[in-house]
């Protein structure tokens, strides 16, 4: 079996896990049918994180039982370390908790380290986005429709949509005036957080997307490549693209420089 082949099975694996997913997440979402707790560090955790990420952990057993598997709620499953799965059963856990539609079951398939395939899949929205680093991004709306995804052409920060999520972390790294400065020379500035900002700087609906400080593999992987594949560009505060920082930023590529280098600013 060829890359190319082997790529389009990881593909329609991926697709599947959403697919198996989004049946559980959105029945508990609609119907309210959950629990919620607290883990260690105070973030929720439902009753369909768990089922999620246990049925994709089933599902992999079977289509892919020699792979690697890195999940948010179980621990690692170690195997072929060339190929590892990272998923998020809910990306969005807490506004899940609340109502709020904005979340998603995340999935990578990593080889050799490196993002291959990515879904996300958002059913609370009716919208899914899905790649691999020779198809591209590709996404499908509420209606049905599939289209190929490019970033914006945007080349100047006061004409940019902005989408920023602030917590302490921003804080603790001495960054939040830089990032409120980042906010204020955008031409629109939103906090719509999690994956779905990533996603639409892949559409080209944004231009830049900062993320929370204290982010996991889980959380960054399949995004990251959802963004590349599409023609942008995705890094930690550093500047260095990866999915294991506890930061990401995303951009168009075209501004990925200079937000950096505002967000790297010295406090006045």
């Amino acid at each position: 079996m060829d890359d190319a082949m082997t790529t389009a099975d990881d593909l329609g694996v991926a697709m599947d896990i959403a697919d198996r997913c989004d049946a559980i997440t959105f029945g508990h979402f609609t119907d309210r049918s959950f629990s919620v707790a607290h883990k260690h560090d105070n973030t929720e955790v439902t009753d369909a994180d768990r089922e999620a990420e246990r049925t994709a952990r089933e599902l992999l057993a079977r289509a892919r039982p020699d792979d690697s598997i890195l999940g948010e709620e179980e621990a690692e499953v170690v195997g072929d370390r060339r190929r590892r799965w990272v998923i998020d059963p809910i990306d969005g856990t807490s506004g899940f908790a609340r109502g709020i539609p904005i979340w998603a079951t995340l999935i990578a398939l990593e080889v050799d380290d490196e993002p291959a395939v990515a879904v996300i899949s958002a059913p609370a929205l009716g919208r899914r986005w899905w790649a691999t680093t020779a198809m591209g991004t590709r996404a499908r709306g509420p209606d049905g429709s599939e289209r190929r995804c490019a970033v914006s052409q945007v080349n100047d920060l006061a004409d940019a949509q902005v989408s920023v999520t602030v917590n302490d972390g921003w804080a603790e790294l001495g960054r939040s005036h830089a990032l409120w400065e980042l906010m204020l020379t955008a031409r629109r500035s939103r906090a719509l957080g999690d994956f779905w900002q990533h996603c639409l700087v892949a559409e080209g609906a944004l231009d830049v997307a900062v993320d929370a400080v204290g982010l996991q593999p889980y959380d960054v992987a399949a995004p990251r490549l959802i963004v590349t594949a599409a023609g942008g560009h995705l890094s930690d505060v550093d500047g260095v693209a990866t999915h294991r920082s506890p930061t990401a930023i995303s951009t168009n590529g075209v501004l990925h420089d200079e937000v950096l280098r505002r967000l790297s600013a010295p406090l006045p």
